[in-house]
């Protein structure tokens, strides 16, 4: 379990205003992009939509999918080729991962967030980056990083909401510019020989299984025996026997087998659509008193076991039913093998060389207040539908 959940009272980490500390380490993305994550190269398209915005004063508020875990650097390199440093808004257990990374995230654009609760500083901090439009915000509407390029998860409301009240406060003081949210897709492709790159892993993963390596194997049919296999041990440590029926009728059991009843013991029983959301409802009943110490050992170390369950089920609902059967390209293989090996490790190997095309999308104008009654977010729909249909046409081009 990655520590991204942290039991200490949270002390919000400020946007850094300085221009000079940013600038400088965009000059090392791509050298940190190449070596620590095997990503040889970031090509940018739609430069000219971003700079159009930011010379015409706007707010502009960059929507990225969130797929790797280099996409903030990513999303950086592309700022750095329009002639400008994002400030970017980051889970706060980030910060917690020693000074040294807490100083050079701070330096390098990153505010904190705290997603375990309602975080009025983080709220204002990037509603007063947009209102003030000196650099652009980037928020994940994601949340989460997916590990499934080609697709996405449900998005989040908070975007629209930082940009309303940056448009409403702009239009109050007359500032003048708009706010804009500009989709931006990003599409990872792998240029290397697939079979020998993902050879170790597998074999490491089967081992795991106690099974000899099966290296005689198509690799389509490793990556689905060893998939299922994984799912055949939450299974029995979860519902005590190996389940049967489709893959995603069995994974959608075992989620609410475990939510389901913590929902009724922390929420009364309400429970959210998407798996992230509902898991993020959990941790904000849940987490209170274990920061505040007003429980027992015993008691917080069952709360851990719950939050190590949740984990586990917010990372199974990550893998999409059918992604690799449907389109068994090699992006989709080696996503999936990476989140087994990250899953069972918490770690995971680097594999290049990847390449990463950025798409930037037309500019979304946001009024002050939300048109319409109904209950999807028309700002957001608009965000997904556009980030849906460019990460299509990307992806059309490994074809």
């Amino acid at each position: 379990m990655h520590p991204v959940v942290v039991d200490q009272p949270y002390a919000f980490v400020p946007p850094y205003q300085g221009t000079w500390w940013p600038r400088f380490l965009q000059l090392f993305l791509r050298r940190q992009l190449r070596r620590e994550y095997g990503v040889a190269d970031v090509q940018c398209r739609g430069l000219d939509r971003l700079r159009e915005s930011i010379s015409a004063g706007h707010g502009v508020l960059l929507t990225p999918n969130h797929c790797r875990p280099c996409d903030p650097q990513v999303v950086s390199e592309l700022c750095r080729q329009a002639g400008t440093a994002p400030q970017i808004m980051a889970s706060w257990h980030l910060f917690k991962q020693g000074r040294l990374k807490a100083f050079l995230l701070r330096r390098f654009g990153a505010f904190s967030v705290y997603r375990e609760g309602l975080d009025r500083q983080a709220l204002q901090a990037g509603i007063d980056i947009l209102q003030k439009s000196r650099r652009p915000l980037v928020l994940f509407p994601e949340g989460v990083i997916t590990r499934t390029n080609d697709r996405l998860v449900a998005l989040m409301e908070g975007p629209s909401f930082i940009a309303r009240s940056a448009a409403k406060r702009r239009a109050e003081r007359a500032a003048g510019g708009q706010v804009v949210i500009h989709p931006v897709a990003i599409k990872y492709f792998f240029h290397g020989d697939l079979e020998p790159a993902l050879c170790s892993v597998l074999d490491d993963l089967e081992r795991r299984l106690s099974w000899q390596p099966r290296r005689k194997c198509d690799l389509y049919e490793r990556i689905c025996r060893v998939g299922e296999s994984l799912l055949c041990l939450k299974e029995l440590e979860y519902l005590g026997q190996p389940q049967s029926g489709p893959i995603h009728e069995r994974v959608e059991r075992l989620i609410d087998h475990v939510l389901v009843p913590l929902e009724q013991e922390w929420l009364g029983g309400h429970r959210e659509k998407a798996v992230v959301a509902r898991v993020k409802k959990l941790r904000i009943a849940i987490l209170p008193d274990m920061v505040h110490g007003q429980i027992t050992d015993e008691e917080r170390e069952r709360r851990w076991g719950q939050l190590a369950d949740m984990y586990l089920i917010q990372q199974m609902s990550h893998y999409p039913p059918e992604y690799i059967k449907s389109n068994p390209t090699p992006e989709r293989m080696l996503e999936t093998v990476e989140r087994f090996e990250e899953d069972l490790t918490d770690v995971c190997r680097v594999y290049s060389p990847l390449t990463a095309t950025v798409q930037v999308g037309e500019a979304i104008p946001v009024s002050p207040s939300r048109e319409g009654k109904t209950r999807e977010d028309p700002v957001m729909a608009m965000v997904e539908a556009r980030l849906r249909s460019m990460l299509e046409e990307l992806s059309s081009e490994r074809d």
